[in-house]
This record gives C-alpha cells, structure tokens and sequence, in this order.
C-alpha cells in the first residue's frame, strides 16, 4: 500500500536526539500533534503502540509526511528489525493506522506497532512517552 504519512510516539519524535529521530527530521515535513486508538507500554528505554479498539486506550504522538517514502520506509524497517529478512516474530511490525490530528481530522498512516507479548511490561497510562 502507498502511503507516505508516518505516525511516530516514541524515540522518533521531535526533540529526541537520536540519530533516526535526526533522520526523519531531514527526510520529512512535520504535519501536527496526532493521536490514535492503542495502549502504550514502556519497553526498554523506549515505548511500544499495541492497537486497542477502547475509546479509553490513547497513545499520543506527531504525523510526518516522508518525502522518499519507499526510502524512507527502508531505513526505517531496519532500524525497528522488521520486515523481509528479519527473523519472526519480530520486535515491531509496520502498520497502516487511522490517526487524528488535533485538528479533528482523521488519516491513514504507517507506524510500527509492538509484536511481543506485553503482560510483563509497564503500562503508560497517560498514552504520552516522554510523560511516561
């Protein structure tokens, strides 16, 4: 599916010193502060999105609009160890979630949602990383 929006609600946001976060900072156009449906969990020193169907369950983050996508996507795909050549189950899968800016208005984007069990790991309750 061709898509070249990408929500992110971790270590990808802005502000965050990482190298990728760097990248997607050179290779995309911030459009806004977004939300989606999901529950979010603190892995490691950083969060995994697990999609949830409850009204209750919010994760909080900002939607991009690559300018590679296909490009992009790649590097991407890498750094979270997913997709084709990666040994499954994988950490994170990469998929297409309704997302709504703070403008009301609802779209279609890529993330890369937790794949690995979560009973063990830390609920973050308010749905924000760096509030977590």
């Amino acid at each position: 599916m061709t898509c070249d929006l990408l929500f992110v609600y971790g270590t990808l946001m802005r502000g965050f010193d990482h190298p990728m976060a760097q990248l997607l900072s050179r290779a995309a156009d911030f459009i806004g502060e977004a939300r989606c449906g999901g529950r979010l969990y603190l892995v490691k020193h950083y969060p995994g999105l697990v999609p949830s169907d409850d009204a209750d369950d919010i994760v909080f983050g900002e939607l991009f609009r690559l300018r590679e996508a296909a490009a992009c996507l790649r590097e991407f795909d890498m750094y979270e160890a997913c997709g084709e050549g990666f040994k499954e189950p994988t950490e994170y899968v990469r998929q297409m979630l309704t997302v709504t800016l703070d403008t009301g208005e609802a779209r279609k984007a890529w993330t890369y949602v937790y794949n690995w069990p979560v009973d063990r790991l830390p609920h973050i309750a308010s749905g924000k990383f760096l509030e977590g």
